[in-house]
Order: C-alpha cells, then structure tokens, then sequence
C-alpha cells in the first residue's frame, strides 16, 4: 500500500519535536491514506514502547514508530474518514493501555467564537475558554481553550499525563491566538496548568487565566470544575429585580472571610464557605445588616493582600472550600434574606511569572509600557484596557460572578487609579492620552461597558465605585456622560466625619462644618457611606481607638457617630468588628476579638448597631428618598459653639394624595457632640403632635448615661429652624437622638 504524506510532514515533524508545532491536528489523528484508500493514523506518545489503533468495528492495527521521539504511524486500511477510534499504548511496565486519542476530535471552538473574541464582545467567554468537562462524539473529557497569540506553542498538562509538556500539544485556532485541545478521560477535580512555549523560546507553566477553581496556596494549579450546585435563590433573584436598588434600605457589613471568625480550639482554623454560610448569616441577620461586601474572594496566592492581588478572575479562593461551596453561601445568604456585594479588582494584577504576567512572553496582559503597564504603588501591573480581548476577559469575569455566582453587586475597587494616566506618577513617568490629557480614555471606555453590560444583562445587580476623586457622574448613566455606576463611595464624607470626631470636644467647634459640608455635594452623586477595611489598617487603629476621651467617652463618641452615620442621606457600610468597638488595629493574620463582647460597653455598641439597622429598616424616612434634596432638610447645620447639629429626613411624597405632606415618613436626627448635656435645647419640627425617641445611642441599655426624652415631647405651635412647630429636648453628652411623629412604627 502506498502511504503519501503531506508536503508538510517533515517541517511539522521538526516543528513538534522542538515543541513549535501550531497545529498538530495537521500531523495527528486520522487523515486519508493516500490513493489506495484506507486512513493512516498518526499517534504522538513520547516513551511508549507500542501503539496499536483500535478501530470502532474492525480488526487492530499494529502502528509503527516512525520517528525514535515516539511519534507512531499505520495504515486503518479501508477505513473512511470520519475514523472513530481508540489506541491501546504499551509502555513496557503493565502491558497495553486503552487511550483515546485527543487529535481526532473537531475544535471546540467555532468562528462566532473567535470573531466575537477578537471584537471584544463575547459575553459568555468563560463558556468556551478555559477547562469544559463536556463529552464529545461519545467520548467523555475537557475541552482546554486559552488565549495566548504570540505563543509558539502551548501545551496542556496536569494529573492525567504526569505533566509532561510533550504529551498534549494544542492547536492554534487561525490568527485568533486561541490555543484549544480536548483531552479525553479528563474529570472535574483534575489540576492542570499550560505549558507555554513563549514568544523567545522559553518554557513557562501558566495557571489558566479562566479556571474555575484553583490549588490551595502555595500550590498554584488550577482545577478542572464542574459544578452540580442546584440553585434555590429563584424567589429573591425575582425580588431582587423588582426592587428599586436607590430607594430599598441598604446597610452593608463588610467582611474579609478568612479573619472574621476562627476556630482557635482547631488550631485557629478558618471557617469553611458553609460553615460562613450558616454562623455569617444567623449574625448578620440579628445585626439587621441588608447586605454582606466581601473583600475579595477570587482566588490569590498572598493572604497580605487581602484578596487585592488577584490571579484567577474566575475561580473563588479554595481557602474555605469549592466553587460549589462558595454557591451554597451566596444561596443560603439569599434564603436569609441577606445580599452578597462581591469587591472586584480590574485595576491591577500581581506580577506572578505562572499567572498573567508576560503570559505568551510578551506583556499581553498588562500595558508593555511601564509608564502605563506598572504600578507604582503597589509593585503589580495594569491591565491593558485598550486591547478589545483583555477587556472582554474582565467584563467576562463580571459578568461571571452575577451570573454563576448569583452575585448581588460588585463594588470596583481602586477605581481612581484606572481613571488617571498620571495615578502616583510624578512627571514623566506618565504617558498623555491622544487629546494631551491626564485621562486614561480606555479605562473610562472600560468601565461604562462593564456598568452597561452588567444592568443590561443582570436584572436587579448593583455596582459601586471606590473612587476618592471629584471625577464627575460616576454613578450617573453612560447616555448622560456617566460612567454609570449604581453608587460611589463618598470618601470625602468618610475622611472629615472620622477628622471631626478624632477631635477633642473642645476644639470641635473650629471643625464643625466637616460634619455638614458633605451636604454640599450630597446628592451629585448615589453615596455609600463608607466606614471601611482602609481607615483600620496601616497603623491607623480601630475605630474606637480614634474617638478621643476616656474609656466611657469614647463608646459614647462611638455610638454617636453610628447615629449620625445611620441618619445622614447614603447607604452605611461598616467594617467587621467596628460593630461590638474593636479595640485592636485589625489584622487579616488573626479571628475578630469577640471576646470583647464579654464587657457591657462593647455589647452595648453592639446593641446600638443592631438597633439602628433595625429602626432604619423600618423608616422608609431614611432610605427612601435618599439621593433626592425633597429627602433631607438642616434643622440647625450651624451650632458649632455648643456641638449640636440637626437634620430631617422624610420619606417620598405622594402627589396623588394632597395631604401626602403630612402624612409621609418623617424622622429628625439630633446630635449633641459635646460631654456636657443640654437641657432644653429647642428644635424646630415638620409636624405638630407628640413626638417620641426612635432611638438614643446614650440609652442605659446601650451603656450610656439614660439621658433623653423617655415619654416624648410636644410639638407647639411655635416656629423654629425654618419649620412650623418645635419642642425643647434633652440632649445627652456625646449622643443621637432620633425623633419620629407619635403613632407611627418605629
């Protein structure tokens, strides 16, 4: 039988031997035999000793080695293409072993594909790149696709071939620089990483940039995952869609999983994600919390970086368990009723040679400019959000995470680093944008994309934007010039409430518009107030630490700032353990000090916290016309000599009903910031009537003094700050009162 190979056999022979070859599916696999019919099969397994084909209804045929690097070859004669068959490969140590061959398998792959990759358009990316357990033409395995365009050549290895470079060589997909093998008998469970031959020459193991889940570090290999979770969370994805996400009550406690409880009688053993589930859960929903923010959970290699050095954008960190695991939490959290706000870093990424870093040997990734593709703060790189195939891999990852995840929302950390080309640069370490500006135009391009794909294809999914800056309209729509964020974190009101009340109450008086300058500005933009991670670390202390005073004044300080806090126009979200005063700086290394809650002044600032979000839930006053002027009113902004501030707050109008003004939700907030009482401070009030304390952060329950208004107050007829009636209070030292028309739920 006369056996004709292609042109090409001895270049794409040389090629694969030197671990060069583009596409070996062009030399493996079954192809015609030549003009006496039949099909040559060609089998590439480095070390076996024999290889025999197996073919679906016929008779095997012994191959031959045709090239001593084990490259084998025989003739299936008449056999017709498509061939379906298998291998039987003798190593020499236990006889003949079944195998299917990976290259007789079609990509899988198709055009749509790569087009819409190279567009920068594939929503669902994460659906054909990465590990896919699937089965094809019968044959059970994972389908490997990445990414790698400058590569030489990639190979996929792991636990299923000894990882050996040499035995599972991938096919380049035409100019699309997608790389893809099927390998047969592969399973969920199985590690792996690719073998990359880069742009030089060199030879580096890369985590795939799309796995779904990773090795517990200090192992960095990723998983093949497929998940089997059976999602219960149909009612609240419902709900969560129908709700208006600006006006719903919205209280957020943010956590870093791995150090907000431990289990120091097991060797000071991190909770599992459904251990979380249950113990993070029963908490939050005593506390009144609406929502959970997790720093991030993707998985990373350093603990140092408290998730912000990410290196799978795909894959929850294994630290508290699976994939699978970790949908359990987000669906147990939404059976409590508790939403799940996930941080999220597109910002910057770690330098790790086996994660993105030169990942095909060029900057591929990251910008190859260091003025653009280099942090200087952090000592990681930027992504380049100008190459349409990096941007569609992190609004891939976006999407992901609301729609596999069942993520509530996503809150963009270090957005203000992604905005300005000039970032911690100093000049001529950075490079203008094309009109000779400080803006970094992809980046903005970038965000808006992400913010319109996420509500345009997510119902009900919120995003939040930490940015310190006075850039304009980041919560506002992208068709109005925004960047079209949900909400934005007001770090300004964060910065002068924490400076005013680090103050002594003596010298209050000369910072007292720190507390009412963020009303300026208020309403430009959809505010999380944020009381974050950030203001406890770096040798900042905790929040208690910073309250000045004795022991007893600084759990009233406190109390007072949450009681402002809770009040003040914008949706809270506090720290773990700043709830009960943690005393200690937090760190990431060690469990919350919950033992502090033995003491009654750290139960009662517990307390207080739980009655606030309680109250607030409850008074559509504080939440429901939150980022609208009609929602608020200063009472008295300007009593700096006596430490007093007071505000309304009231809920929206009816303009269907003509006496919707009398009748909406009203609450008033009145803080006495000094240590000394104030016997008949007289306040103005919107309405007529008796009114009585919602709350007192200075209550004797609370740990404070008793002082207040215990059987409410008459409002008289008497005109005051602007408003129709008033009543003269008893204001406590260092403590909020909140007042509400008597007669309403409170």
């Amino acid at each position: 039988m006369t056996l004709l190979r292609p042109d090409t056999f001895d270049a794409d022979l040389a090629a694969l031997l030197a671990r060069d070859l583009r596409d070996p599916h062009r030399l493996l696999g079954a192809h015609p035999a030549g003009p006496d019919g039949g099909v040559v099969v060609r089998a590439w397994r480095p070390d076996a000793l024999h290889v025999a084909v197996h073919p679906d209804g016929g008779e095997p045929v012994e191959l031959q080695r045709v090239h001593v690097a084990g490259l084998f070859e025989g003739v299936v004669p008449g056999a017709e293409l498509p061939l379906r068959y298998g291998l039987a490969v003798d190593y020499g140590e236990h006889g003949a072993f079944p195998v299917d061959d990976p290259y007789r398998h079609a990509p899988t792959l198709g055009e749509l594909d790569e087009h819409l990759l190279a567009e920068g358009r594939h929503e669902r990316l994460y659906e054909r790149l990465g590990a896919h357990v699937r089965t094809l033409d019968g044959v059970e395995g994972t389908a490997f696709a990445v990414w790698a365009p400058n590569a030489r050549s990639v190979s996929v290895v792991g636990d299923f071939d000894g990882w050996d470079g040499r035995l599972h060589p991938m096919r380049g997909l035409g100019s699309s620089g997608v790389w893809e093998l099927f390998v047969p008998g592969v399973r969920s469970g199985d590690r792996y990483k690719f073998e990359i031959r880069g742009a030089g020459g060199e030879l580096v193991l890369h985590a795939d940039p799309f796995a779904f889940a990773a090795d517990i570090p200090p192992e960095t290999n990723s998983i093949v995952h497929a998940t089997d979770h059976a999602w219960r969370d149909a009612d609240w994805l419902t709900r969560r869609a129908e709700a208006d996400q600006l006006a719903i009550p919205t209280s957020i406690y943010e956590v870093h999983l791995p150090s907000w409880r431990r289990r120091p009688e097991e060797g000071d053993r991190m909770l599992s994600y459904r251990e979380l589930a249950d113990e993070l859960a029963d908490y939050v929903v005593e506390m009144g919390f609406t929502h959970v923010e997790l720093l991030p959970v993707m998985a990373h290699p350093f603990p140092g970086s408290w998730g912000y050095q990410v290196t799978s954008y795909f894959a929850p960190t294994p630290r508290h368990g699976t994939p699978d695991d970790f949908r359990e939490f987000v669906d147990r959290m939404h059976e409590r009723g508790v939403g799940v706000l996930l941080d999220w870093v597109p910002a910057h990424f770690p330098r790790d040679v086996w994660a993105l870093a030169r990942f095909d040997g060029t900057a591929l990734f990251e910008h190859s400019d260091p003025r653009r593709g280099a942090h200087p703060d952090w000592g990681t790189l930027i992504f380049n959000f100008g190459r349409t195939e990096v941007k569609n891999f992190l609004l891939a990852s976006a999407l992901f995470w609301a729609r596999e995840f069942h993520v509530d929302g996503l809150r963009v950390d270090a957005v203000a680093s992604m905005l300005y080309l000039d970032y911690s640069r100093e000049e001529g370490e950075w490079v203008p944008n094309e009109f000779g500006g400080r803006e970094d135009l992809e980046a903005v391009q970038f965000l808006k994309e992400m913010n319109e794909l996420l509500y345009g294809s997510v119902p009900g999914v919120m995003t939040a934007a930490e940015e310190s800056t006075s850039w304009p309209a980041v919560s506002r729509p992208t068709y109005v010039g925004g960047l079209g964020f949900g909400f934005k974190w007001n770090m300004g009101w964060m910065h002068d409430t924490l400076e005013y009340f680090k103050q002594d109450p003596v010298y209050r008086r000369y910072h007292h518009h720190e507390l009412t300058f963020a009303m300026h500005y208020a309403f430009s933009e959809n505010f999380v107030l944020p009381l974050s991670h950030d203001e406890v670390v770096h040798g900042k202390g905790s929040l208690l630490s910073k309250m000045p005073g004795d022991r007893w004044q600084q759990l009233a300080n406190l109390r007072a700032l949450y009681g402002f806090m809770w009040a003040h126009p914008g949706k809270q979200l506090l720290f773990m353990g700043q709830e009960f005063a943690q005393e200690q700086e937090w760190s990431h290394e060690r469990s919350l000090d919950w033992h502090l809650l033995e003491q009654d002044g750290h139960r009662g600032v517990q307390s207080v916290v739980r009655d606030l979000n309680h109250v607030y839930r409850d008074r559509p006053a504080l939440w429901e016309v939150d980022f609208e002027p009609a929602g608020f009113w200063w009472l008295e902004p300007n009593d700096a000599e006596r430490n007093v501030i007071a505000f309304a707050r009231g809920g929206r109008l009816d303009p269907a009903d003509p006496r919707s003004g009398d009748t909406r939700d009203l609450l008033v907030c009145v803080a006495n910031l000094s240590p000394i009482p104030r016997e008949t401070y007289r306040v103005g009030l919107p309405r007529g009537g008796r009114w009585v304390e919602a709350l007192n952060t200075d209550a004797a329950e609370y740990g404070g003094a008793g002082i207040g208004n215990g059987d409410g107050v008459f409002a008289e007829g008497v005109p005051w700050h602007g408003q129709p009636h008033s009543a003269e209070l008893v204001l406590p030292p260092l403590g909020v009162v909140w007042l509400v028309p008597e007669g309403t739920d409170s």
